[in-house]
């Protein structure tokens, strides 16, 4: 089944999709990190929401 485009928020809060427009835009909004600062924490501490925040917030 396809995305819907129409929806603003992540479809599973719990982890970060960068290869989504939408999530990438929500993430980026709710982390105020830029999409590159995004991208990076994503490949260092994986796809979890709460990995990545830690991983910023060191």
């Amino acid at each position: 089944m396809a995305d819907d485009k129409s929806k603003k928020g992540p479809a599973d809060s719990s982890k970060i999709n960068v290869n989504e427009d939408y999530e990438l835009d929500y993430w980026t909004k709710a982390l105020n990190v830029s999409k590159e600062e995004l991208k990076q924490a994503v490949q260092k501490a994986g796809t979890s929401a709460k990995a990545v925040r830690e991983y910023l917030n060191k």
